[in-house]
């Protein structure tokens, strides 16, 4: 959870209120079948409901993976999931952003593969374009789209990873090679641009791409770079001037930035494959460094993966070769609460060897993903695991199976690498199911596997996610009291809606 004395990192600016999707429909369903005393109700109920909130950065307005909207449903409909719209986009990973009622996504449009001889074991350069779009989130209409050239250098080479950042009418982009842009969130216009690789002298970029996702704190754009010196830096948001530069990394890695306020002072927390530190963020001088691993070396290259989550007091981070490690930072200093790991790879018989999917930390527990799918909840206290479950995950074990989880007030929202949204509730006692619906389909064959690793945005009472090849918007509004389903029967089937566990819904080319 959020440390309550934390502010909210450069938050966005209040934007215009988003379109109030279900009351619009309530609206029309009611004017046909209501009478106009019951119609006008609706209206002044459509006016006067709650702005409903955006999702404009990695893990959602306050950085912390927590959806506080109200008026979402209980349990998913006899009839599948409404999908509000859908439309193709490219290949990639990134998540969209989502504020003022218009959705952020960077994705990629490949060139042809150059040729090949037997056994070569390099990474090719795969010519190729990246474009920053941006869409209706009311209805998928493209408003605009910026492309630009952008040839890659790295393993998985789908596409982009990092989450746009949405504020102050701007938005800021990384792309899997290094473009650091920001963008007119209006208009899609350049404001200002880096090339990490040229701007530090790198001769390669991190061996699966950018994939860290900038923090936005105050006047600061906060980045993993790479190199001596400069495994991170910050630049100004307005002009992309370096700010500082601090660290020095073999690998820079890819988990993100995250700020926690340790003993009344804010630090800069920046996990990568050598080091977890502690920074001033203002300045990035260096505060305290725990070495990583703790115990044992770094495996080359390393997966510094999941985002590092914070209790108010206590820091933990999880990979798939080292397992968990819980640290207590001082005002100068850390010391290692434990740090539990497995005895065996194949089977990974104690810790959390977390590898894509990001933790949640609340009530005393631990709750992640660990290698092969297992949802574990492990005691804060000691690192003993008090339960797991593959339930999350499709049932069987899957290597490098993933769950991207948000919490909403005692429940939680998981999406899972089959395309699968799951309403759950996660408490120290175990794992309860609410519902589970099939969303999309997984368009990546990985390790023996069909993956989807595309994370969602959660705004305006809406899912929005992709595959790699359509983007669609889902409902997950509660239904007003009129129009729920009677209680002495289930909602009538609708076709292959239905059977497919999700409604129709409009298509719009890109």
């Amino acid at each position: 959870m959020r440390d309550p004395d934390l502010p909210p990192v450069d938050s966005p600016e209040p934007a215009p209120p988003a379109p109030r999707f279900a009351a619009q429909r309530r609206v029309r369903l009611l004017r046909r079948l209501a009478p106009r005393a019951i119609l006008a109700s609706a209206v002044l109920a459509a006016g006067a409901s709650a702005t409903a909130d955006d999702w404009p950065q990695w893990l959602g307005p306050q950085r912390d993976g927590v959806w506080r909207e109200t008026g979402l449903l209980e349990q998913f409909p006899a009839g599948g999931l409404p999908v509000r719209w859908r439309v193709p986009v490219g290949r990639g990973y990134v998540g969209p952003a989502v504020a003022g009622g218009r959705l952020y996504l960077v994705d990629r449009q490949a060139g042809t593969m150059p040729p090949r001889t037997r056994g070569d074991r390099t990474v090719p350069s795969i010519p190729g374009t990246e474009r920053v779009c941006c869409l209706d989130a009311a209805t998928g209409a493209t408003l605009w789209e910026t492309v630009y050239d952008c040839s890659y250098r790295i393993a998985y080479d789908a596409g982009p990873r990092a989450t746009p950042v949405v504020a102050g009418g701007r938005v800021y982009t990384l792309g899997a090679m290094g473009d650091l842009k920001c963008l007119n969130a209006t208009n899609g216009q350049v404001l200002w641009a880096r090339r990490l690789l040229q701007d530090f002298g790198l001769a390669d970029p991190p061996f699966w791409g950018y994939a860290s996702h900038p923090l936005l704190d105050g006047d600061r754009l906060i980045c993993l770079v790479g190199g001596t010196g400069s495994a991170v830096a910050a630049f100004d948001k307005h002009t992309g001037r370096e700010l500082w530069r601090a660290l020095t990394a073999v690998e820079v890695g890819y988990a993100p930035p995250v700020i926690c306020v340790v003993q009344g002072k804010r630090h800069l927390i920046v996990w990568h494959p050598d080091a977890v530190c502690g920074l001033v963020p203002e300045t990035g001088r260096v505060l305290w460094t725990q070495p990583y691993p703790p115990t044992g070396k770094p495996r080359r290259p390393e997966v510094t993966i999941a985002t590092p989550r914070w209790d108010g007091r206590r820091l933990f981070v999880t990979t798939f070769y080292h397992g968990a490690l819980l640290l207590e930072p001082g005002a100068d200093s850390v010391r290692v609460v434990w740090n539990r790991k497995s005895t065996r790879q194949s089977v990974l018989n104690d810790g959390l060897h977390g590898v894509i999917s990001t933790p949640l930390f609340r009530d005393g527990c631990i709750y992640g993903v660990c290698g092969f799918g297992e949802l574990r909840c492990l005691d804060a206290a000691t690192g003993n695991r008090r339960w797991e479950t593959r339930a999350a995950t499709g049932g069987a074990s899957g290597l490098f199976a993933t769950v991207f989880m948000v919490e909403q007030g005692d429940r939680c929202w998981l999406w899972n690498d089959q395309g699968e949204l799951i309403l759950a509730r996660l408490a120290p006692a175990g794992y309860t199911e609410l519902g589970r619906c099939k969303v999309l389909e997984p368009a990546e064959n990985t390790r023996g596997r069909n993956v989807l690793w595309c994370h969602p945005a959660f705004a305006n009472r809406h899912l929005y996610a992709h595959n790699g090849r359509e983007l669609i918007a889902v409902s997950l509004e509660a239904p007003s009291p009129a129009l729920r389903p009677r209680a002495d029967g289930p909602a009538p089937a609708r076709g292959d809606a239905a059977r497919s566990g999700m409604d129709p819904a409009p298509r719009h080319d890109r």
